[in-house]
């Protein structure tokens, strides 16, 4: 590639994943000089965003706070379904499963209660008459909230990098960040081919976000994630219509799953799949015979119709905080520079509004939404 003199931009967004194609489109809709760096293709499989779908859901068991957060996400996903005219959020309804009183349940029905979520609780009994797909032992509990699916990842991230060229965006793939500084009240970001400049910087760089940012070492670690599609041996139970996406609580694993789509099979993983910390580029990602295994005992155990033969395997990342909650906050001692990480395998549905959230902090310094339980300060650095 050619060596390009130093440019000057309002913006510079490292990592145009789903949380960075969300702001990069938001600051240029505002007519914001943005500039979004990735360090692969647009869109790639070497991240979080790959595998064709994420499950959205409503009734969130993680926290309350998040709900308001969702409610806009909603909003503005499908704002940008009808911009681009092309579907990306699926409803089905969403199932969240355990015991009565474990985490996921007690937690999903207190964001319904806060929230007013309208909501139903089923036994297991009640959930195969509906969904015959679920076969879950009696002492599993299961709430249902009809406003839960799912949505088409990579073609997500498509879309906002279109959008964001339309609103006069300029974006750089295959282009790698080998250093940022602060100067005077900006920065200068040195990548693969050319050195910029800008007033603020984003940094949304998923599993490489403490390869850029230091401070979040220990705060925002990779962890190897492995997802498989399975031919069900009674597809119609799996297809869209007829199955709800689930995450669900038991001893063999947190399972998660979703209807046929895009792959010809049922997907399903299991949240920190092996509990594998690893370097994103260093990591194993082929797929092996003990990743399989362990997601066939969720399928066998609860999803037996689904117990056919294998269609897909890809390997993924989480990126973990400490707490699992996500980090969006302005640097600890740069104000010019804004960090988005550690979303720990259930932020994509959120990149709607994360993107409104970090072009509001780059910009303003403040957003009207409530971010307090994402802030830095909650860790000791």
């Amino acid at each position: 590639m050619l060596a390009r003199q130093m440019s000057d931009y309002d913006v510079i967004v490292i990592g145009v994943g789903g949380m960075g194609s969300a702001t990069v489109y938001e600051l240029a809709r505002r007519g914001v000089r943005v500039l979004g760096l990735e360090r692969f293709d647009i869109p790639h499989d070497l991240g979080s965003s790959h595998g064709v779908t994420r499950i959205i859901r409503l009734a969130y068991w993680e926290h309350p706070s998040y709900v308001p957060l969702l409610r806009r996400a909603y909003e503005r996903w499908r704002e940008l379904e009808n911009r681009r005219g092309e579907r990306l959020l699926f409803v089905t309804g969403s199932i969240d499963a355990g015991r009565a009183n474990s985490k996921t349940v007690s937690g999903s029905l207190r964001s319904c209660e806060v929230h007013g979520l309208s909501h139903e609780v089923l036994d297991a009994a009640a959930l195969r008459d509906r969904f015959p797909a679920y076969q879950l032992p009696p002492e599993i509990t299961a709430v249902y909230q009809a406003d839960g699916g799912f949505l088409l990842s990579e073609r997500a991230i498509v879309n906002y990098v279109e959008a964001a060229h339309e609103a006069g965006a300029e974006i750089h793939a295959r282009e790698q960040v080998v250093g940022w500084k602060p100067v005077d009240a900006g920065v200068v970001v040195t990548t693969s081919a050319a050195t910029y400049r800008a007033r603020r910087l984003v940094l949304t760089a998923g599993p490489w976000a403490s390869t850029l940012v230091p401070e979040l070492g220990a705060l925002a670690r990779p962890e190897r994630q492995v997802v498989l599609w399975t031919q069900p041996r009674k597809p119609e139970r799996f297809r869209l219509g007829a199955f709800p996406v689930f995450n669900m609580e038991t001893a063999d694993g947190h399972f998660y799953g979703y209807p046929i789509i895009g792959i010809p099979g049922f997907k399903i993983g299991c949240y920190h799949h092996r509990r594998e910390a690893v370097s994103p580029d260093q990591m194993d990602r082929d797929c092996h015979p003990e990743d399989e295994a362990l997601l066939r005992v969720g399928i066998r155990k609860y999803f037996p119709d689904a117990d056919g033969p294998t269609m897909a395997m890809k390997t993924c990342l989480f990126t973990n905080s400490p707490d699992e909650h996500f980090i969006i906050d302005r640097h600890p001692t740069l104000p010019q520079v804004t960090l988005a990480a550690g979303f720990s395998g259930h932020g994509f549905k959120f990149c709607s509004v994360v993107g409104e959230v970090m072009a509001d902090l780059a910009l303003e310094g403040r957003t009207r939404w409530d971010l307090d339980l994402f802030k830095l300060s909650r860790f000791r650095l």
